[in-house]
């Protein structure tokens, strides 16, 4: 359904969400500090935030205000063991989404993050498009056209990253954290493979888009004169 980044601190409870999550097909990845989840943000294409207050390097808070004053609108749960009025005023007013004090139920946790997920932003419309193709990354599929293709989800995060920066060009490095996120570990042809497969799919709908490889720099979409 979408990739996360959760700034928790606490190992264990990060586990258990990570997990719970994972259950409900949202892959996560964690990071404990909020300069630690400032580098992640600007390499990974996040769908959403889940972020503590509570961070050893400051208030989770100072995180969401940095990211609202860069204009980044990714959509943000707080959590916190903070539940007084003022507290919860506070974080809506940083620019939150949602609050969520704990503890909480793991089932309501993912029923929030599931209708961030679902929230168009101004940044990450519901279904991102570029020339003639359209992403659904609820339904998991690329469509141009009449024509759908089912994306797996390591392409789906791929394609998402390239039709977001719209033509412009998306490091390496960048889309293989897209693709599998910064904490699992990837192959040296996971990319290539995927790319590969990707072409592919683009030509089976008849997509006029390319991923091209500009070398020393990384890959864009480019759009050829010649329906594939």
């Amino acid at each position: 359904m979408g990739r996360i980044l959760l700034i928790e601190d606490h190992a264990h409870l990060a586990s258990l969400i990570c997990k719970g999550l994972a259950a409900a097909g949202i892959a996560a990845d964690v990071v404990e500090r909020g300069e630690a989840a400032w580098n992640a943000i600007a390499q990974v294409p996040y769908q959403a935030l889940v972020l503590d207050r509570g961070l050893p390097d400051g208030d989770g808070l100072l995180l969401l205000q940095r990211l609202r004053q860069a204009n980044l609108v990714i959509p943000c749960l707080i959590l916190t063991a903070r539940d007084a009025l003022h507290d919860r005023v506070e974080g809506l007013d940083a620019g939150a989404d949602d609050y969520l004090p704990k503890p909480f139920a793991m089932s309501e946790l993912v029923a929030r993050v599931r209708a961030l997920l679902r929230r168009p932003s101004a940044s990450q419309p519901l279904r991102p498009a570029h020339v003639d193709l359209i992403l659904s990354p609820d339904a998991g599929t690329m469509q141009c056209g009449d024509e759908s293709i089912t994306l797996a989800p390591a392409e789906l995060q791929i394609m998402l990253a390239l039709v977001r920066r719209q033509g412009e060009v998306v490091r390496r490095s960048a889309m293989e954290a897209a693709g599998w996120g910064l904490s699992e570990a990837v192959t040296p042809n996971a990319l290539d493979v995927a790319l590969h497969r990707l072409r592919r799919k683009l030509a089976a709908i008849g997509s006029r888009l390319q991923i091209v490889n500009l070398r020393g720099q990384g890959y864009a979409l480019q759009e050829s004169d010649v329906v594939q």
